[in-house]
C-alpha cells in the first residue's frame, strides 16, 4: 500500500487516541522494552528486552535452492515473524539480500521469451531446445530485481497492517559523514512511524565482486557486504540485537559436516583461535568468518548477535521469536564469559564420569551411597541452614503455595530418612550393573549373554523438593549412570549443599562429575533438546511441568507421569473397619502428593447405608471438600458441587465422588478418566478383588490398602526417581532396575555366518544355559 496511505492511517489512529501496535491482526503483548544501550546483553534469557532489532537475510535465506528466484513461503514466515515483534512494540530492521536472485529470474524469462519469438520466426520450432542462457550480469539482474523485491515485502507486511519503506545503500555512503546523518535520521523517522525500514546494497552500482565458481550463470553480490552492512547499521543505529540468518546452525568449532563439529552455543571475543572456518555457504561471497568477523564488531559496539539457521524447514518459522524469547538457537555472541562450564560440558562430564563409574566395582559404588548416607546426618545442621534460607526467601517473596512450601522443608526427620533409604540402595545395588539375565549356547564354543548396563546420561528435573536431589544421585550412582541435575531455583542453597555433598561422596573413588547440578540460566525446554547429550529425561514436579517437558523433549524419551488421577472403588462387600482408615490415609495423609485419592468410587447398593454415612462423616471432619459426579448428584436432592471433569488431579484436600453399578463398571470408569497411576479396591471378597487386580491397566493396582503405598521407599526399592505410567520397560515407582538397559555379550572362537549355511559345518544348538549365582547378601 502507498506510504501516504500509511500515513493516513497513522493520523487517524492518533486522533482516536488508539495504539498504532493494535493495527495488525496479531495479538499485543506487552514487553519491558526500555533499556540504556550501550553494553551487550549477557545472557540469551535478557534478549527478551531487546527494543530495537536489525534481522540480516543472507542470500541462501531468501533465494531458492536454484538460486534463480525468491524462496517465497520462508520469506512470508521471516515476515510474519517480523510482524509479531512489531506489533509487540519492538522496532525491527531487515537487511536483505535477494535482488540478484529475484532479477536473475526475471531476466531469464524474458530472454526466453524473446529468444522463442525469434527462433520460431527464422528458424522454427525444432530449435527451440537449442537455446542457451546467456552469463547474466550480477548488477543487470540486481537493477531487475530490486523494484519486485521490495513490492514482495511490501505485499506481505501488508498482510499484517504494517508499511514497509526500502533504503538502498552502498559501502561509499558511509564514508560521508553528511550521508551517514541523512540515512540515520531517515531511519529514526520510520522507526517512529512504525514503518519497518528495509536495507539493501545498491547492487546495481557496487563494483563487480570477484567470480564465483559455484554458481551458474550469476555472480552474487558478496554476503560479507551485506553482514558488514548489518554490523555497521546495528552499531550506529544502537541497536540492541543483531540476528543473522544463514542456511548453517551457527557457528561450529571445525567446519559444519565434518565428524567432530560441534555448535557453539555461546562465542566469546578471543575464541576465534578454537575455531576452523570452512567454505561459504552455497550462494554469496562471505562465509561465517565474515560473520563473526561482523558479529564481533557489533559487539564491540554494544549490540548483541545471534547467528542461526533460517532455511531449516523445522525451525525457520518460529527461528527469529525463538531467539527474542531466549531459547537456545544457534549461536549467541556475549562478552560475559561465565565462571563455571557450560550445560553441554556438564553433560559430557557426566556421560565420562558415568562410565567411569560404572566401571567400579559394586562394593564401590556401595560405598560411595554409603558416604552420601553418612554425610546426611553428619552435616544436618549445614543442609537445614540452607534450607531455611530457601524457605525464608521464598515467604517473602510469597510465591509457593502452602503444599509446595512443604515439599521444599527439610527436617532431620526427613534427613534420618533420606540416610535410611540411601543405605537401602547400597545394600540392594550390588550386583544390579553387569548382571547376566540371559545365557544362550548358540552353538558349539559360541555362548550368548545378555547383562545389564546404565542407560547412559539422566536428565532429573524437580520442584521444591531438595530431598529428591540425594535419592536420585544414589540411584544413579548405584545404577552407574551420569546425571545431570536441574532443581528448581526456589530450592538453590539446599540444592547446592546437597550437590556438594553428593560430590564429596563420589570423590572417594574419583568420579566426581558423574553427577552434574545445571546452575547455568538454562531453560528446561533448551535443556530437552541434547538429545545428542542425553539419552532419558525423568521430570520430578507438577502435572504441568511434566506436559511441558514431554512436549519439549524431541528425541529424547520421557519417563514419568503427567498426571495421578487415582481411584479407590469401594465394592458392597468392603468392610467397614478397613474402608474409613483407607479412604483417611489415601486422601488426607499427603493430599498434595501424586499417589493420593482424587476419585472415589462408590457401589450403588452402598448408598444410603451406614457405611455411606461414615464416609461423608470422616471426609467432613477432615474438611474433604466434596465434588458430586453425574450419577451421584443424580440421586441427591441437595447435592454438593457436581464436579466439572471427572478427569480432575486436586492435589488437595478435595476429592470427587461417583456411583458405579459394579466392579467392571468401575474399571470402565478407571480406564476412561484415570491416569494408570494407582487404583485401589476395597473389598472382602476374594473373586472380586482378583477381578479388579487382573482388569484394571494401571501401573499401581492395590487390594484393601492405601494409594500412598505406591512409593519406591515403601516398596522397599531404598528410593525412586519417579512414578512412570508410560508403557516402557519401567511403570511404577523407578528404583535401580528401571535406569538399567541390557546389552549383548558374544563370545566365539573364529565362528562365521557362512559356517551356519545349508552345506556348512556348523549348526545351530539355541540350548538355554543357567544363569550365574546371584549375590546372596
Amino acid at each position: 500500500i502507498p506510504v501516504s496511505h500509511c500515513f493516513g492511517e497513522l493520523k487517524a489512529s492518533l486522533l482516536r487516541n488508539e495504539s498504532i501496535r493494535c493495527w495488525s491482526n496479531i495479538p499485543f503483548i506487552t514487553v519491558p522494552l526500555s533499556r540504556a544501550h550501550g553494553k551487550s546483553f549477557a545472557h540469551r534469557s535478557e534478549l527478551k528486552h531487546a527494543k530495537r532489532i536489525v534481522v540480516k537475510l543472507g542470500s541462501a535465506v531468501v533465494t531458492r535452492g536454484d538460486e534463480c528466484g525468491l524462496a517465497l513461503g520462508r520469506l512470508a514466515s521471516i515476515v510474519e515473524q517480523v510482524s509479531m515483534l512489531q506489533n509487540q512494540g519492538r522496532e525491527m530492521m531487515i537487511v536483505t539480500s535477494g535482488a540478484v536472485a529475484f532479477g536473475k529470474q526475471r531476466l531469464r524469462h524474458e530472454i526466453l521469451l524473446s529468444q522463442s519469438v525469434r527462433q520460431a520466426l527464422h528458424s522454427g520450432q525444432s530449435q527451440l531446445k537449442d537455446m542457451a542462457i546467456p552469463v547474466l550480469e550480477a548488477r543487470a539482474c540486481a537493477a531487475a530485481g530490486q523494484s519486485g523485491l521490495m513490492a514482495l515485502y511490501e505485499a506481505m507486511f501488508t498482510q499484517y497492517s504494517i508499511c514497509a519503506a526500502q533504503i538502498l545503500v552502498t559501502n561509499l555512503d558511509f564514508h560521508d559523514e553528511q550521508k551517514r546523518r541523512n540515512l540515520n535520521g531517515t531511519l529514526h523517522e520510520l522507526l517512529r512511524m512504525n514503518i519497518v525500514p528495509i536495507i539493501n546494497t545498491n547492487d546495481a552500482v557496487v563494483p563487480p565482486p570477484e567470480p564465483n565458481s559455484d554458481l551458474q550463470g550469476v555472480n552474487v553480490i558478496s554476503v560479507k557486504d551485506n553482514d558488514s552492512l548489518a554490523a555497521r547499521l546495528a552499531v550506529e543505529m544502537k541497536t540492541d540485537l543483531l540476528i543473522v540468518l544463514s542456511d548453517v546452525e551457527g557457528l561450529f568449532d571445525s567446519p559444519p559436516g565434518s565428524d567432530d563439529a560441534k555448535l557453539i552455543d555461546i562465542f566469546y571475543p578471543g575464541d576465534q583461535q578454537s575455531v576452523t572456518f570452512g567454505t561459504k555457504s552455497r550462494v554469496g561471497m562471505g562465509g561465517m568468518e565474515a560473520k563473526v568477523k561482523a558479529a564481533l564488531w557489533a559487539l564491540q559496539g554494544g549490540t548483541s548477535v545471534v547467528i542461526a539457521n533460517g532455511t531449516h524447514p523445522k525451525i525457520s518459522g518460529h527461528v527469529i521469536t525463538d531467539i527474542v524469547e531466549g531459547k537456545k538457537v544457534g549461536t549467541f555472541f556475549s562478552e560475559v564469559k561465565p565462571a563455571g562450564p557450560t550445560v553441554e560440558q556438564q553433560a559430557e562430564m557426566a556421560r565420562a564420569g558415568g562410565r567411569t563409574l560404572a566401571a567400579l566395582q559394586p562394593e564401590q559404588r556401595a560405598e560411595i551411597i554409603y558416604r552420601l548416607a553418612d554425610l546426611l546426618t553428619d552435616q544436618r545442621e549445614e543442609i537445614l541452614l540452607a534450607n531455611k534460607k530457601d524457605l525464608e526467601e521464598a515467604e517473602n517473596k510469597g510465591r509457593l503455595a502452602l503444599p509446595l512450601l512443604k515439599r521444599l522443608s527439610l527436617s532431620t526427620s526427613k534427613l534420618n530418612s533420606l540416610a535410611i533409604g540411601l543405605r537401602q540402595i547400597a545394600a540392594s545395588s550390588q550386583d544390579s550393573v553387569g548382571r547376566v539375565i540371559r545365557r544362550t549356547r548358540i552353538a558349539k564354543d559360541l555362548d550368548l549373554e545378555q547383562v545389564t548396563v546404565p542407560i547412559g546420561v539422566l536428565l532429573v528435573i524437580f520442584e521444591s523438593r531438595p530431598d529428591c536431589l540425594p535419592q536420585v544421585s544414589a540411584l544413579a550412582i548405584a545404577s552407574g549412570n551420569g546425571l545431570l541435575l536441574k532443581g528448581g531455583k526456589e530450592a538453590a542453597h539446599s540444592n547446592q549443599i546437597l550437590h556438594h555433598l553428593t560430590q564429596e561422596a563420589l570423590s572417594i573413588h574419583g568420579v566426581r562429575d558423574a553427577v552434574q547440578l545445571v546452575n547455568t540460566r538454562e531453560e528446561v525446554e533448551d535443556l530437552c533438546r541434547l538429545d545428542k547429550l542425553i539419552d532419558l529425561i525423568i521430570p520430578r514436579g507438577s502435572s504441568q511441568l511434566v506436559r511441558n517437558i514431554q512436549k519439549a523433549a524431541k528425541g529424547i524419551p520421557v519417563m514419568g507421569h503427567s498426571e495421578g488421577i487415582c481411584h479407590v472403588y469401594v465394592d458392597t462387600d468392603a468392610s467397614v473397619e478397613k474402608v474409613t482408615r483407607i479412604i483417611r490415609d489415601s486422601k488426607c495423609e499427603y493430599p498434595a502428593a501424586c499417589n493420593a485419592l482424587e476419585t472415589l468410587l462408590i457401589h450403588r447398593d452402598l448408598l444410603r447405608t451406614p457405611l455411606f454415612d461414615q464416609i461423608i462423616d470422616m471426609l467432613r471432619v477432615e474438611q474433604v471438600k466434596i465434588h458430586a459426579g453425574p450419577k451421584f448428584a443424580s440421586y441427591l436432592t441437595f447435592s454438593p458441587s457436581e464436579v466439572k471433569s471427572l478427569r480432575t488431579e486436586y492435589g488437595d484436600l478435595e476429592c470427587c465422588i461417583e456411583v458405579v453399578d459394579s466392579v467392571k463398571e468401575a474399571v470402565e470408569h478407571i480406564h476412561k478418566y484415570g491416569s494408570s497411576h494407582t487404583d485401589v479396591i476395597i473389598t472382602e471378597n476374594e473373586k472380586t478383588a482378583e477381578f479388579f487386580l487382573q482388569h484394571v491397566d494401571s501401573a499401581c493396582v492395590f487390594w484393601n490398602a492405601s494409594t500412598r503405598f505406591s512409593d519406591g521407599y515403601r516398596f522397599g526399592l531404598g528410593a525412586e526417581v519417579g512414578i512412570s505410567t508410560s508403557r516402557i520397560h519401567a511403570r511404577g515407582p523407578v528404583g535401580i532396575e528401571g535406569l538399567l538397559t541390557t546389552k549383548w555379550l558374544l563370545r566365539g572362537d573364529n565362528h562365521v555366518v557362512s559356517d551356519f549355511s545349508e552345506h556348512g559345518s556348523m549348526k545351530y544348538l539355541h540350548e538355554s544355559l543357567p544363569l550365574p549365582q546371584r549375590n546372596a547378601s
